[in-house]
């Protein structure tokens, strides 16, 4: 399977996508002929709606494809991705009133209907190939379906076959595709190397905890990734019951995403120097499984008072920001499966991030919507500080009553960038329960086309 454009010189059906606003006056242009079959389909350019126009053999000449009112756009992203699946084959370009962004996000919307995670069993191809419009940037589309791609495929593998050995080959192809540098400390050389929360979350699995560490590019501004690597979480002896357990395979989706944005990245070639770390561990249950009122030490020195076994994506994280905070880069970025509290905020579309940089979140917000990978800034609210300092410790994992999970979390997490001028933090949920056009059920990218789009003006590119 590949998500890439047809040849440039592929003869292709004209696809016309046409707003119900101004439909009248398109088709006033039109030849006799087109008017006619428009006239006897009662078409009309209503959300979704498809004309398929033929010549005298039944082969078709040209689609009019309805997108509908401007409110019926905003509810859809991608309705090129629903077009592309139902045509039969051929080779199309398309034709209307786009350009830039909308057409980008047009033609990315049609190449990613193709994806098929078929790793387990086979599954149809679409029969529709797409050709690049002028003025389109081919090769970034190609690289951020790449990306999708990558991410997609890392989450919905199930834990039995991606488990922290099978991320970290995962990570050192990637490294390997690029000539990036890499490292890996694996087990009680964390301990050696001072890493122990990454190693206590870890210990208990069969496979061994392990920091995944990649190095890119020379010269530039300095940018760090920080994913969550949580292959399988069954929420440690605050054992999560079965119905949560479900889809606890994507909770390694911080560092899929990370590793899709680091594709991006890399594969376009910015002018930057890239940092990206993982702790890759699995949470289970065993003898040496950390327990609900430990008091566990942090690589930064900060003891954390253990109120939940099952909030240890913050505990690997803080490790993994504190070892990236110590070089000082020009911005952090750290992404994670961490609070079911942000699903019920803003549900399982919206990226909340948080940023301690009003101008970056400014400039993420702008960049997302033209990226059409939607975003949503949530707030480091200094008054909940107090909510995370248990007392006989330093931090709590996981304060009591159940108010401002998201928030506490994140400012759980911004105690250990210290040093650093800028930090962004993504709680994502990268996932799909049920299927729509373009965003097919399982694994999902959330946030790393906005943060591909947002990068020249964050880092002064």
């Amino acid at each position: 399977m590949t998500l890439v454009f047809a040849p440039a010189n592929a003869d292709s059906i004209p696809v016309h996508l046409l707003p119900s606003d101004g439909f009248t006056g398109w088709l006033d242009q039109q030849d006799q002929g087109i008017k006619d079959w428009v006239a006897n389909a009662d078409f009309s350019a209503s959300h979704g709606s498809k004309l398929t126009i033929t010549d005298s053999k039944g082969a078709p000449l040209r689609v009019l494809f309805g997108l509908g009112s401007t409110a019926n756009q905003a509810r859809d992203r991608f309705p090129t991705a629903g077009l592309a699946a139902s045509l039969p084959t051929g080779v199309y370009h398309l034709e209307g009133n786009f350009n830039g962004d909308a057409l980008a996000a047009a033609c990315f919307g049609w190449l990613q209907a193709g994806y098929r995670f078929d790793r387990y069993k086979s599954a149809p191809a679409i029969k529709a190939a797409l050709k690049a419009p002028k003025g389109v940037d081919t090769a970034r589309i190609e690289h951020m379906l790449a990306a999708e791609k990558l991410t997609r495929d890392l989450v919905n593998i199930p834990a039995n076959d991606m488990g922290p050995a099978a991320l970290e080959a995962a990570f050192l192809a990637l490294a390997a595709d690029y000539d990036a540098e890499t490292s890996v400390i694996t087990g009680d050389d964390l301990l050696a190397q001072n890493f122990p929360l990454i190693h206590t979350v870890g210990r208990a699995a069969a496979q061994e905890p392990r920091l995944l560490d990649m190095r890119w590019g020379k010269t530039g501004p300095r940018l760090t990734l920080v994913g969550k690597g949580v292959c399988f979480d069954t929420g440690g002896l605050n054992l999560k019951p079965g119905a949560s357990m479900g889809t606890m395979k994507k909770d390694m989706g911080g560092a899929a995403n990370v590793l899709g944005l680091a594709r991006m990245i890399m594969g376009l070639g910015l002018g930057i120097q890239l940092r990206v770390l993982i702790p890759a561990v699995e949470n289970s249950v065993a003898s040496n499984a950390f327990r609900p009122s430990d008091i566990l030490m942090s690589r930064k020195g900060l003891s954390v008072e253990i109120n939940n076994t099952d909030a240890e994506g913050r505990l690997v994280l803080a490790d993994a920001l504190a070892l990236a905070d110590e070089e000082k880069p020009d911005l952090i970025l750290s992404m994670a499966t961490l609070t079911g509290a942000a699903r019920v905020a803003v549900g399982p579309d919206l990226a909340p991030f948080y940023s301690t940089d009003a101008d970056d979140t400014a400039t993420l917000k702008s960049a997302a919507i033209g990226a059409a990978d939607p975003v949503w800034e949530m707030p480091f609210w200094d008054p909940y500080e107090t909510m995370i300092e248990p007392g006989i410790a330093d931090l709590d994992n996981a304060p009591s009553g159940g108010m401002a999970g998201s928030i506490t979390a994140a400012l759980f997490l911004r105690r250990f960038v210290t040093t650093c001028p800028r930090y962004m933090h993504f709680d994502i949920y990268s996932w799909r329960a049920t299927a729509k056009p373009g965003l097919a059920k399982g694994g999902l990218a959330q946030g790393p086309r906005a943060l591909l789009a947002a990068l020249p003006k964050l880092l002064g590119l």
